[in-house]
């Protein structure tokens, strides 16, 4: 086995694990499992709470980055879950700053919001925080989940977008179906956020990574550029970056990052001097299934979560001012 079947074998477990309900089930209930990996997500998680939040966006803000705020979290299962998530968003929106400067732009899946137990209860939800967002003129972008949700996501965007002119969309290259899709969320004129994909699909609706998906990304996101909409070309493939960028296409839409995740890259971006780059940061208490998407995306963090786990994230500090 080379090294290349290697890794694609341990993207794909990790992945297995991310979704594993009794995994994330222990995590919620296990305060030991929490700590335990704590010091190793203390990289991909800017804080539990909006203090450490706040803190975390002034820094980067003041170093000249966008930022973009998601709570930790997917897949909600009951009401009393759903309305945490719907609550800690509008309190979020309460607690930034009226007539700030640089506004972040703020996340959400709308299965967090209710949408797998129905359409309506989400739309409800995702109106709420729309309307509280729009009042402060904050930017809310719906991220992508796994392909079953995909009809949904859409189908509720295209309803909230004709009311809310500060809702856009993420798409994800993988699916064999987003070349259709983006012709439809095109014409709506909203801010676009293409990814690559990162959930387990099978080969007949997705593409694997490798060079023929980099070509999909790239052939998206010129047709973005070249409708004008704007857009964010959200992806920590360096490979893939330079491809933008040798093409020009980074003159015309921002650089999306998740933080924690290779700073010098996202640093390149910033100092290019172009569109100022943005930082997406993710807070809160259920980090679980963020963390082990961050490790699948490359393995070879799992090396650097274990460094982390046993020095206790002392280097944190240093880790952070890489940006």
């Amino acid at each position: 086995m080379n090294n290349y079947e290697q890794k694609k074998m341990t993207t794909r477990a990790l992945k297995i694990l991310a979704g594993d309900h009794f995994f994330r089930e222990l995590f919620i209930s296990s305060k030991i499992f929490q700590d335990f990996l704590r010091p190793a997500a203390n990289r991909y998680i800017v804080g539990e709470n909006h203090f450490e939040l706040f803190e975390k966006l002034k820094k980067l803000e003041c170093i000249g980055y966008n930022t973009g705020i998601e709570f930790a979290g997917e897949e909600a299962s009951s009401i009393s879950e759903i309305n945490t998530v719907v609550n800690e968003y509008i309190n979020l929106i309460d607690n930034i700053e009226e007539g700030a400067y640089i506004k972040p732009q703020l996340g959400f899946d709308l299965s967090n919001l209710g949408s797998g137990i129905s359409k309506e209860l989400a739309i409800l939800n995702c109106e709420k925080i729309c309307e509280k967002a729009i009042k402060k003129d904050i930017s809310i972008i719906i991220s992508m989940e796994r392909s079953k949700w995909t009809d949904i996501i859409l189908d509720i965007f295209f309803i909230l977008r004709k009311k809310f002119s500060n809702l856009g969309i993420t798409l994800q290259a993988q699916l064999n179906r987003t070349s259709d899709d983006l012709a439809d969320v095109i014409k709506t004129g909203c801010k676009i956020r293409l990814v690559k994909g990162v959930y387990d699909e099978s080969e007949n609706i997705s593409l694997p990574r490798g060079e023929i998906l980099d070509k999909r990304y790239l052939t998206l996101l010129r047709n973005i550029a070249d409708n004008n909409n704007i857009f964010s070309y959200a992806t920590q493939d360096p490979k893939l970056v330079e491809m933008i960028r040798e093409e020009g296409i980074h003159k015309k839409g921002e650089h999306e990052m998740l933080h924690g995740v290779k700073p010098e890259l996202i640093k390149s971006s910033r100092e290019l001097l172009t569109i100022k780059p943005r930082i997406s940061c993710v807070y809160g208490y259920n980090w679980y299934l963020h963390f082990m998407h961050r490790l699948a995306e490359h393995p070879e963090n799992i090396y650097q979560a274990f460094i982390d786990i046993h020095l206790n994230n002392k280097n944190s500090e240093l880790y952070n001012h890489q940006y």
